[in-house]
């Protein structure tokens, strides 16, 4: 249920935030398949203070936050308590506003906080993206080569999207899993990584689930790490009804390997690292390029949404209001 509404929040004093741009992505698909996603729809959204009685928030800051996907509404300090807010203001303009929720906002900190916090990077090591031309995955590949030199294989599907990865975000490699062919694609994607990285990954950064993280197992380097914080190949299965991912835990106990899952919550609230500074700072210095895919005006969200699925994104999906 989306609609061109003002929202009011029932408490005051607080802040009146004016929505300027709203994020689509995948993890709320888990939500809107079940119908326990919360009325009206809640996600990451960017905008601009308008009204305030909150000192923390004064008239014309800019904001990104969990809120509900709605134009205008009062947002209370009981509101902003529970949920994620980042101010914006002294890294982005006004019209860069749909950064709130791209580079500076959830996907940006998902990319830093899984680097620099789960996988922890050794100079030069190599690192395996997939949904490497995506909001996440297309940030963190660009983080590993500007912070730790990395060497960078990415999966995304198409030519254009390889393409895309290699140009414009800097990676050294690209594969294009809409070629594999055989029935077994694990083996096929692996052999993929070992021609492009013939010794094999020291990490995996894993937005994709299914054959993608069989394939990073299989070439994972020990002292291995892999970071999960999405397997979209799964989202649209009925629940319970997903493949499941093979793990041989023998394989990982002398070669010291890792899996840890995580979210971006830490990071993009600031309890941990320090993302808002380093990340802007990053992109001002040109270290970090940035793909958006637009639609604009609230009743085109749904489109946005569908597009995840659907391969006709590249970057990060927003809509300006």
């Amino acid at each position: 249920e989306i609609a061109q509404t003002v929202t009011l929040i029932e408490l005051v004093p607080e802040g009146i935030p004016e929505v300027m741009a709203m994020s689509a992505d995948p993890y709320l698909r888990g939500g809107i398949k079940t119908g326990e996603v919360p009325r009206p729809m809640t996600g990451f959204v960017a905008g601009k203070v308008i009204e305030s009685q909150n000192e923390a928030w004064p008239v014309g800051s800019l904001m990104g936050a969990a809120l509900p996907f709605s134009s205008v509404q009062l947002v209370t300090s009981e509101v902003l308590s529970k949920t994620m807010s980042w101010n914006l203001t002294d890294h982005i303009s006004e019209d860069e506003i749909t950064l709130g929720i791209g580079v500076l906002g959830m996907p940006g900190s998902t990319a830093y906080g899984g680097l620099t916090g789960v996988l922890r990077p050794n100079e030069g090591e190599t690192l395996f993206v997939s949904a490497a031309a995506g909001a996440v995955g297309s940030l963190v590949g660009q983080m590993a080569k500007a912070k730790y030199n990395c060497t960078v294989v990415g999966s995304c599907g198409g030519a254009a999207k390889n393409e895309l990865v290699k140009a414009k975000f800097g990676f050294d490699h690209a594969i294009d899993y809409k070629e594999l062919s055989s029935d077994d694609k694990a083996a096929e994607l692996a052999s993929k990584i070992k021609e492009a990285v013939p010794d094999g990954i020291d990490m995996y950064f894993e937005n994709v689930g299914g054959y993608h993280f069989e394939a990073a197992m299989a070439t994972l380097r020990p002292k291995g790490r892999i970071a999960v914080c999405g397997s979209i190949s799964t989202y649209n299965y009925e629940s319970g009804t997903a493949p499941l991912n093979n793990i041989n835990i023998s394989q990982m106990i002398y070669t010291f390997q890792r899996i840890e899952g995580f979210v971006c919550m830490p990071w993009l609230t600031g309890r941990q690292g320090n993302f808002l500074a380093d990340v802007s700072q990053w992109y001002r210095e040109g270290k970090l390029n940035v793909e958006e895919t637009t639609f604009d005006g609230i009743h085109s969200w749904v489109d946005a949404f569908a597009a995840l699925f659907t391969g006709a994104n590249t970057g990060k999906v927003v809509v300006k209001l």
